[in-house]
């Protein structure tokens, strides 16, 4: 009998968290252990989590506005498509889809990689940095296990706005060259994103059942990659020597990255914390607290001189 998720959904992963997290890094450690398929943002986030207001917004509202998504306004519409009236009726067809289309391509990874020695079914890891939607994911799949990836969001903002420019590697995929006035508008836009999908991964990880998660720090990875896969790998499910997982982590070193691949127009940008005190002006770290303040206190980020902190 052919493997598949429905039968056995302890084997499916998630990585959750922000994009620009260190999470295509983590992805490409993993997959390279045996028995790992793994997948590499399928933007489930995107098309079931609708942001609303757009982005524009955060550059022509009056005031800053409330971030949310089309899903949580029109959930009590009964004629949106997603709505709580017809769960019952859209929610397994969901699941099911996703489940045919995460087995398709474990099946074609797996086949194309040679089935492991003991011929188990894959492990499925996927990459869903669109993780405004962890809570629906994990409501279709309560057996997944799941990796919480937090990275300061100073950073992933600071990231995000090096990938708006000239010769970036995003500009390929939708993004532009922003303008200087343009980038305090996308700093705060950016804080936005990741504040909501940062407080939506914490409330689903905590629900979830200790023996299947992981709180990551993207710092941690950064210093202990070893060490952190070796938290990791148990929580997925994995069986791994200490061996194979310093391989991974050796293979997939920043400094083992040719400099032609990396560097700050590149995917690969940095593999140091706190670039966002340098690259980021005063105006733009001001905005940044403003809006992400609670949520990095509320993980552990301290504050930094000239951030207000309350009472």
């Amino acid at each position: 009998m052919a493997f598949s998720l429905a039968r056995d959904e302890g084997r499916l992963s998630w990585i959750f968290g922000s994009s620009r997290s260190g999470s295509t890094w983590l992805l490409r450690m993993l997959s390279a252990l045996d028995g790992v398929a793994g997948i590499d943002d399928p933007h489930l986030g995107h098309h079931l989590g609708v942001w609303r207001p757009i982005s524009l917004a955060w550059a022509a509202a009056e005031a800053p506005p409330d971030l949310t998504t089309l899903d949580r306004i029109k959930h009590d519409r009964p004629s949106y498509f997603f709505s709580d009236a017809y769960r019952e009726a859209w929610e397994p067809a969901l699941r099911q889809l996703v489940v045919a289309r995460f087995d398709a391509e474990a099946a074609a990874l797996t086949a194309a990689r040679g089935r492991p020695d003991d011929g188990a079914s894959p492990v499925v890891v996927v990459k869903e940095p669109g993780s405004h939607v962890a809570d629906l994911l994990v409501r279709l799949f309560p057996r997944s296990r799941l990796v919480f990836l937090l990275r300061d969001g100073r950073d992933v903002v600071d990231s995000w706005l090096a990938a708006y420019r000239d010769g970036s590697w995003a500009l390929d995929e939708g993004a532009f060259p922003a303008t200087e006035i343009g980038r305090l508008a996308l700093v705060r836009w950016q804080a936005a994103v990741w504040a909501f999908r940062t407080d939506v991964v914490r409330r689903v990880y905590d629900a979830h059942p200790a023996d299947r998660r992981v709180l990551v720090r993207y710092e941690d990875l950064v210093a202990d990659p070893v060490g952190q896969l070796g938290r990791i790998a148990p929580a997925l499910g994995l069986s791994a020597s200490p061996e194979a997982l310093a391989a991974v982590a050796a293979e997939y070193d920043y400094e083992r990255v040719p400099d032609t691949a990396k560097g700050e127009d590149k995917f690969i940008r940095s593999a140091s914390p706190g670039g966002w005190q340098e690259n980021c002006t005063p105006a733009e770290q001001d905005a940044m607290h403003e809006v992400m303040g609670p949520t990095l206190r509320a993980m552990g980020y301290e504050p930094v001189a000239g951030e207000p902190v309350p009472d």
